[in-house]
């Protein structure tokens, strides 16, 4: 007996183990089924060595960067245009077309989330808002509808007839990156990305690569709709996770003051269905907020101040502004569209209609 029990377990560590084998271990928990990268998805970053260069070589070449392809916006009166492509802006003004309706979809933006902080309307009502900065933001390649063939489905209806546009934030040093994730910005002309984003579009929305997108993508009071990971909390309880109330913490049972008690399992279903309010972890996932009308933008840092204070995400995380798709928030008056080419000219500060500009003085005096 003892001579068969080697020979089975000899034979078992020799032979593969299949799905039903590990699913019929207990006190095991399945990895979840990762999902596949996108296609533009390569390696980032590459391997730092000591490469002995000089600081007067290092400045020199920041030198070479920064003449080639344009200083990073995030400088107060930097120029964003690539320099080697000419007279792209002026290009797609001629190619801007002009049958827009609400239900056109345009390009969203890639910001940094910076912090809540209160603003005040005219009659003296504090109002929370989440600052977004919008970092370095350049349209990297446009896929067509014909061409756009994602490896992750959206749920987005009617699929086949938006195109999408690549668009990257904020500038870095190519020498951080490998040669095969700098290839990625030979077409548009500008310095790797730290971070891509994709966006749907309509195709008359379409974007030339290197084109840069800035804060007046949008306007004051209007609404969008913003995509973001929540903060990873780890594994926590259906208290922390769901709200749950507890039990008494001084009357009663001893082991039940924080436990989600009687999930009713009994009866005719007999098992836990799923979808069953449960410990489990909490955060690290992707969430969107949508209906957020923007109150005040600053051009000169490329700064929005959007409403709420549950924008999701940590602090100086990256997310995403989209046009709001809510029916009654939609854009009636028409939007930059595709987006703002030229400077419109305006206040470098703008606020939303009865919000109180800070600049403005608030305690008046009458004369006697």
């Amino acid at each position: 007996m003892l001579r068969s029990m080697v020979t089975t377990l000899f034979q078992s560590r020799l032979s593969p183990i299949t799905v039903t084998q590990v699913r019929e271990c207990r006190n095991k928990i399945l990895p979840k089924p990762r999902k596949r990268n996108p296609v533009w998805f390569v390696r980032q970053k590459r391997t730092i060595h000591e490469d002995f260069v000089t600081e007067e070589n290092k400045k020199f070449v920041t030198e070479v960067l920064n003449d080639r392809f344009g200083v990073p916006t995030l400088i107060k009166g930097a120029q964003t245009y690539p320099k080697n492509l000419g007279n792209l802006i002026d290009v797609q003004q001629e190619e801007k077309q002009e049958d827009w309706n609400r239900f056109q979809r345009r390009s969203g933006l890639i910001a940094r989330k910076i912090g809540v902080v209160p603003v005040w309307r005219k009659d003296g009502t504090k109002m929370t808002t989440t600052m977004l900065q919008i970092e370095d933001n350049h349209v990297i390649k446009y896929f067509s509808p014909e061409e756009y063939t994602p490896a992750h489905q959206p749920r987005v209806k009617n699929l086949r007839k938006f195109g999408c546009v690549l668009v990257g934030a904020g500038s870095a040093d190519p020498s951080l990156f490998t040669k095969e994730y700098c290839g990625l910005f030979r077409e548009s002309g500008v310095l790797p990305k730290r971070h891509l984003g994709r966006f749907l579009v309509t195709p008359n929305a379409k974007l030339l690569p290197g084109t840069p997108l800035n804060v007046t993508h949008f306007r004051v009071g209007d609404f969008v709709d913003i995509r973001g990971k929540t903060v990873d909390r780890g594994f926590q309880g259906v208290m922390k996770r769901w709200g749950f109330k507890g039990m008494p913490a001084t009357h009663g049972v001893t082991k039940t003051h924080r436990r989600p008690g009687n999930i009713g399992s009994g009866g005719a279903k007999a098992r836990v269905w799923p979808g069953q309010k449960m410990p489990g972890h909490m955060g690290n996932r992707h969430r969107k907020l949508k209906g957020l009308q923007i109150v005040r933008i600053n051009k000169e840092y490329n700064v929005m101040w959007v409403t709420g204070q549950n924008v999701p995400g940590e602090h100086n995380n990256f997310v995403y502004i989209y046009d709001t798709i809510l029916p009654l928030k939609r854009n009636i008056i028409q939007p930059p569209f595709p987006t703002r080419f030229d400077d419109d000219g305006g206040e470098v500060d703008v606020f939303a209609d009865g919000f109180h500009d800070f600049r403005n003085p608030t305690i008046f005096y009458e004369d006697d």
